[in-house]
């Protein structure tokens, strides 16, 4: 049987770009030739500029040729922009918003996950490795008024580091679901709490991390997209106060406002945390 330590960066990769490629689809839009020109030239000006600087060689070139084409090859697109760019995306594209605070998505969000409104658990394994946890708090606009019926879209590892559909062995919808706010905007979800995790590190993305000396451990987080009619949808990912690779994770998306602080539950076992959610009109 495969299972989940089975997964390789190439199965993950070509899942992530399989997934990218029909968000892609979906999304095609005809791009404006005066952007394509303006940032297409920035970006080789600025790749010029370091090889100058660094008086680049032809075997240091070389080297770069054949790593951007195992890149493609491993299907890790995906992985290596999201961890190695995204994060500077993202804070462009948010830097206007007054409410909830957004972080990368990454490469693992799968749409049409199984919804439930108000208080629910999360699809898991009987079995389910982790710390019971608690994630609840409200939806709101600006103003502080509760929104009912805003979707909460949630997807986490489990506590090897896993996420279903992109790991062998696991159920489709393992640790991913969609909360919708009861009247009140509030929403509850039961779910483990995850652990730190490598990104798949024995592909193209792998080489360069180890060429370079650096680490390829992501915090332990929790992924979210947030969104209601009339506002703006938010994606976000937290994090744990104390969390091993907090203060250097590899993809460079912690931000404090995004850091929890959990507690034991009232009764029973496990951490709970209550998180809100102030979301920008449209």
């Amino acid at each position: 049987m495969t299972i989940e330590r089975d997964a390789t960066a190439a199965g993950s990769g070509q899942s992530a770009t399989e997934t990218f490629q029909k968000k892609a689809r979906e999304n095609a839009g005809q791009a404006d030739p005066a952007r394509v020109s303006a940032v297409a030239k920035d970006a080789l000006a600025a790749l010029h500029d370091v090889i100058r600087r660094h008086q680049v060689t032809y075997a240091e070139y070389d080297a770069l040729k054949s790593w951007l084409i195992r890149v493609g090859q491993d299907g890790e697109w995906p992985l290596f922009l999201d961890v190695f760019v995204e994060h500077v995306v993202e804070d462009v594209a948010n830097a206007d918003r007054k409410g909830a605070k957004g972080s990368i998505e990454g490469p693992y969000y799968v749409p049409g996950a199984p919804e439930f409104t108000g208080e629910g658990t999360l699809p898991m394994r009987d079995s389910e490795a982790g710390t019971p946890f608690l994630f609840q708090g409200t939806v709101t606009g600006l103003d502080g008024t509760p929104i009912e019926d805003a979707v909460v879209d949630f997807w986490q590892a489990d506590d090897a580091g896993y996420y279903s559909q992109f790991a062998p062995g696991l159920p489709e919808w393992n640790l991913r679901g969609v909360c919708r706010t009861a009247a009140d905007g509030t929403f509850k979800i039961h779910t483990i709490k995850p652990a730190p995790y490598m990104i798949p590190h024995d592909g193209a993305c792998g080489a360069l991390i180890e060429a370079a000396g650096w680490h390829p451990w992501r915090p332990a987080h929790l992924h979210l997209k947030v969104s209601a009619p009339g506002r703006q949808l938010i994606t976000s990912q937290l994090y744990f106060s104390g969390g091993d690779y907090v203060a250097d994770d590899v993809a460079q998306a912690v931000k404090p406002d995004l850091v929890l602080h959990p507690t034991p539950v009232v009764s029973g076992q496990g951490e709970q945390v209550t998180y809100d959610f102030a979301l920008d009109p449209a």
